[in-house]
């Protein structure tokens, strides 16, 4: 009698082992998309250290950047090269790696217009600082273009989609320009700023001093 009160109890246990060992099938069988995390800026390890905060207040307000995160991404991106450089002269002068990774390390900064065509060394690599990346972004073109008031105008058409790039509108200000790129930087074809269809609040405007100068005519005919 007790053996049975115990199958009883328990079978109810049973009852749902076929579906949990289909559900764990199901869930190994289950291939999940991989997601790639990798990191886009460093915060620096000292962080209140007054000559760094005052270096970065000042190309912040330079430049127009959002925030100091801005800042950042540009250092980790030119701490990455620098490191790729010195990597390349450990090696020997005629190390096919070097030869190989050097030239198109070199040929890609000088097509940014980072570095220029007379300094294609691994050692003015080396050299670079932040104000060279900077300076090639598209705000601060659009800037020394005379497209913008300042630098925080360019922010603003750019976000505002009245840039344009060759024939593609640019919404990104921190968009590297190429050199080739350089001369072909102008107003959007759709932008009021470059001979496109009026903004709203001037249509707006423009439709009430119509009905102004409708309405004073009709009371000058009554009259």
């Amino acid at each position: 009698h007790s053996s049975k009160k115990n199958l009883q109890l328990h079978s109810h246990k049973f009852d749902y082992l076929p579906y949990q060992l289909s559900y764990r099938f199901y869930s190994s069988c289950v291939v999940m998309p991989k997601v790639v995390c990798s990191k886009t800026y460093q915060t620096p390890r000292r962080p209140f250290e007054k000559e760094r905060l005052n270096q970065e207040l000042r190309l912040v307000g330079d430049f127009g950047l959002r925030n100091k995160r801005e800042l950042w991404r540009v250092r980790y991106t030119l701490a990455k090269i620098r490191k790729a450089a010195r990597e390349l002269l450990t090696l020997d002068e005629k190390h096919p790696k070097r030869l190989f990774e050097g030239n198109a390390l070199l040929r890609r900064l000088v097509k940014v217009g980072v570095l220029e065509e007379g300094k294609m060394k691994l050692d003015y690599v080396l050299g670079l600082k932040l104000e060279d990346f900077l300076e090639r972004r598209l705000q601060t073109q659009v800037f020394k273009r005379n497209l913008a008031r300042s630098v925080h105008h360019a922010r603003v058409l750019i976000r505002q989609r009245h840039i344009r790039v060759r024939k593609q509108i640019v919404t990104v200000p921190s968009f590297m320009v190429r050199l080739d790129s350089q001369q072909h930087i102008e107003y959007a074809l759709t932008s009021p700023l470059g001979g496109g269809r009026v903004g709203r609040v001037k249509r707006k405007n423009a439709k009430k001093g119509q009905a102004g100068s409708d309405a004073g005519d009709d009371t000058d005919s009554s009259d």
